[in-house]
């Protein structure tokens, strides 16, 4: 598994200037800990589809919050006969949701 992720300054870009919370060194070893991850790669863009274009994947994934065809990527991926998957969020797991919670309580 390869994941995609963005740097900071791309994520300051699309989130704003008080995120990320953690820093894109920080959220690569903790991705790139876990067992079943081969490689995480940073992406300086708004969207990872260079990325995506170079690697060429067999599988997308991206949350469920998106329609399949318009998941940045779909057009390389499904041309190359490959799958767009989504995933469900799980309640109580976005930053939004956690950053939202520690300013009521804070």
């Amino acid at each position: 598994m390869i994941i995609g992720l963005n740097t900071d300054s791309s994520t300051q870009r699309l989130k704003g200037p008080t995120r990320p919370i953690n820093d894109e060194y920080s959220r690569a070893l903790l991705l790139a800990s876990l067992g079943f991850v081969d490689m995480v790669i940073l992406f300086e863009e708004d969207t990872p589809y260079n990325l995506i274009d170079f690697v060429q994947p067999d599988v997308l994934v991206k949350g469920s919050d998106y329609k399949a065809e318009d998941i940045v990527g779909y057009d390389i991926v499904k041309a190359k006969g490959g799958e767009i998957k989504t995933l469900d969020f799980i309640e109580g797991f976005s930053s939004t949701g956690i950053i939202k919670k520690i300013q009521q309580e804070g």
